[in-house]
């Protein structure tokens, strides 16, 4: 099969934020203990953090890190888990069912972030505790010394601020299994007046409001438009949650989940300028898409009040990874609208890593979205693409390829291209209204004949990227996407 995708170096969607490729680390499972944090494995350093983990963030190259939750924040108690580790009281977590320790809190989710070269994205309490809860928060982690959290920082050996500059203002308010849910109407209340207390104290912070839990709450934008309008003037994001699943084993309507993605970063855009004209606006707010990703075949959640259980641990295939791959080339499409998503989670939970006691499995997912955090730079390149289509169940007729692409001021290009069929392989021709491409630099992919295929500790590399051909012609770039297959093509261009 022959597609053709036009671009033009002038057409484009602005800069792409490099925080879509952020991360969440949750307490929940054996996200924390066993997973960054275990001080007593042969592979944690001085500080009892999992050095293989740390080198395998490091290579997804996560600008943000959001952290503790998730539902666990909503009756969680942060000042808990600082001070003396002696000291911290284990307490029961009614989201998870299981027990929470302690021993790993905000002063060493702070020191394992500079570990892993990331920042922190914290969230506050708004659904058991409130503003005050918060402010003194921001004040632990970003005054300087002189006032009370602030010296109760520096007592517990962290002198210098520590500069959290994203806050998430809760989580998934909207769910009623959310510990201190409420309506929409409650929750822009207590949002707004934990936001004004943490601005207040520090105003160079960014805010993230709760948004809907998923596109089939009954609630859905109204919720997010009724705490909009409210909070307007103190937020900076609005948050959105997706986990994508195929229930029914049907890969060609699995495989077209991108249509869905893209359906609701629209939604949102016309949900932020329908208030944006009701407010006669300057201001822009944009899409925190803090958590995405697939889940659907590990359900267990109750950890049935034990320490660390094993929770939604899911194992993930080649159909898996080209679903991770359409939701970054959602964020890069719509560089105007999203500027920070976070794949949920990072290690054990819904994660692109699993642990166990001698080493670490890389999952199918961590390859396209490390492909792709290491060749996004610049801007979002307005994509027509003329491709053919195939049979995607009851999504109907859908492109079988899915795309994106950017260009960075040095005139790098680089494309993100999925294609969805299970039969046919594509090729694709790249050519650019105002530009020819002068030489491809490199490509990789990640494909194969079962959807279902997967990495296992006893075949860890059943589902890798390899190395692929692209080559430049006439001016354009010209690649071959194989049948359920990821490629990473990159190319220099020189414009006409």
């Amino acid at each position: 099969m022959l597609a053709t995708l036009t671009l033009d170096t002038e057409f484009h969607a602005g800069p792409i934020d490099p925080r879509i490729f952020s991360g969440f680390l949750e307490h929940m499972g054996r996200a924390v203990y066993e997973g960054v944090y275990d001080p007593d494995s042969p592979l944690a350093d001085d500080d009892g953090f999992r050095t293989d983990v740390l080198e395998a963030v490091r290579g997804l190259r996560m600008p943000l890190m959001r952290y503790p939750g998730g539902n666990f924040v909503s009756s969680y108690d942060w000042t808990d888990g600082i001070g003396p580790r002696d000291q911290r009281p284990a307490r029961p977590d009614y989201a998870w069912k299981s027990v929470e320790t302690n021993q790993f809190g905000v002063d060493e989710f702070m020191q394992w972030c500079r570990k892993a070269d990331t920042a922190p994205m914290m969230a506050v309490n708004l659904g058991t505790r409130g503003a005050m809860e918060a402010q003194a928060l921001v004040e632990y982690c970003n005054m300087p010394a002189g006032t009370y959290w602030a010296d109760r920082r520096v007592a517990n050996g962290r002198r210098e601020p520590y500069g959290v500059k994203v806050w998430c203002l809760g989580n998934e308010m909207d769910g009623p299994w959310q510990a201190g849910h409420v309506p929409a109407a409650e929750y822009a209340r207590r949002a707004d007046q934990a936001a004004k207390l943490m601005r207040g104290l520090d105003p160079t912070i960014e805010l993230v409001a709760c948004g809907s839990s998923g596109r089939s709450m009954g609630t859905y934008l109204a919720y997010d438009r009724e705490v909009l309008e409210y909070c307007w003037d103190h937020v900076s994001y609005v948050s959105a949650h997706r986990y994508s699943s195929n229930h029914a084993g049907d890969t060609a309507w699995y495989l077209a989940e991108g249509v869905e993605i893209d359906r609701i970063i629209a939604d949102y855009a016309g949900l932020f300028d329908y208030v944006r004209g009701m407010k006669r606006s300057d201001k822009r707010v944009h899409l925190s898409f803090d958590e995405w990703n697939v889940w659907y075949k590990a359900m267990e959640m109750d950890g049935r009040w034990t320490k660390a259980p094993h929770l939604i641990e899911e194992v993930y295939n080649l159909e898996d990874a080209l679903v991770c791959a359409q939701y970054l080339n959602a964020f890069i499409r719509r560089a105007d609208v999203v500027k920070v998503a976070c794949i949920a989670q990072i290690v054990n939970i819904i994660a692109p890593m699993l642990t166990r006691p001698d080493g670490l499995l890389i999952q199918s997912i961590y390859h396209p979205f490390a492909l792709m955090a290491r060749h996004t730079a610049g801007r979002s390149l307005r994509t027509q693409l003329d491709c053919p289509t195939y049979k995607a169940g009851s999504r109907g007729e859908t492109p079988a390829l899915d795309v994106s692409a950017c260009l960075d001021d040095e005139g790098r290009l680089a494309l993100f291209a999925v294609n969805r069929s299970q039969t046919d392989a594509v090729t694709l021709d790249v050519r650019l209204n105002d530009a020819v491409v002068t030489a491809a630099t490199g490509a990789d992919a990640l494909h194969g004949s079962d959807p279902r295929a997967a990495n296992s500790w006893e075949a860890p590399n059943a589902v890798e990227p390899t190395p692929w051909q692209a080559a430049a012609q006439d001016g354009r770039l010209r690649v071959t996407v194989p049948a359920l297959g990821f490629v990473s093509a990159r190319a220099t261009i020189e414009r006409k």
